[in-house]
């Protein structure tokens, strides 16, 4: 599994390549599902997003054969994105902490609680804020279901970050992923990606751990 998931992280541009090459037009349905379960599957949180969505967009500007255009993709993975949220939305509220209670080696209780203590932070905030870091993207919705918070201020949280998450990144990828520099060192981009994107966790668990004045 660490193996197959570096390769992924380091040549995650290659895999792209080879997938639109050998599927044609259900790279889309490819896509679709990895966003979605990487927001809307509380076991899933090691898949990749930020850096597939910057690896979409820098493929999307090159694709001479017009398959995969920014456009088309920045609607479908949107969708993708919001409508993961919403059903593990729906799986918190009915599940809730029971399924963390250790029984299951992919539900860590450390995440939950990492989780909870950014809600106490940001309140509803939280649920667009959590789309620009790892792991805590996949359980902030979960937890909101969990704690019951209003279904049309879930939504609307929901909807503002899912499309400002996978616009950034798409476009951006679609701006910047070909200029030189970029492209020839799109893996250590991508570790880049997501080290900025585990910042604000290691501060956070920094702050946590430091002794009280």
């Amino acid at each position: 599994m660490l193996s197959w998931l570096t390769d992924l992280v380091l040549h995650l541009d290659r895999h792209l390549v080879e997938l639109l090459t050998r599927y044609d037009l259900w790279i889309y349905a490819i896509l679709f599902c990895v966003i979605f379960a990487e927001t809307g599957l509380v076991v899933t949180p090691f898949l990749p997003g930020d850096s597939l969505l910057f690896a979409v967009g820098a493929l999307s500007a090159v694709d001479s054969s017009g398959t995969l255009t920014a456009p088309c993709a920045s609607v479908l993975l949107g969708l993708a994105a919001v409508l993961g949220n919403t059903v593990n939305y729906a799986v918190g509220r009915v599940i809730g902490p029971p399924a963390f209670s250790g029984r299951y080696r992919l539900l860590k209780v450390e995440h939950l609680r990492r989780t909870e203590e950014f809600f106490r932070r940001y309140g509803g905030l939280a649920i667009a804020l959590s789309r620009f870091m790892p792991i805590i993207r996949t359980l902030a919705p979960f937890v909101a279901g969990v704690g019951r918070m209003p279904y049309a201020r879930f939504q609307a949280y929901n909807l503002a970050g899912g499309v400002s998450w996978v616009l950034l990144f798409v476009w951006g990828g679609y701006l910047f992923g070909n200029v030189p520099l970029v492209k020839d060192n799109f893996g250590l981009v991508t570790i880049f990606i997501i080290i900025v994107s585990l910042l604000p966790i290691a501060g956070a668990l920094r702050r946590r751990r430091a002794p009280s004045p």
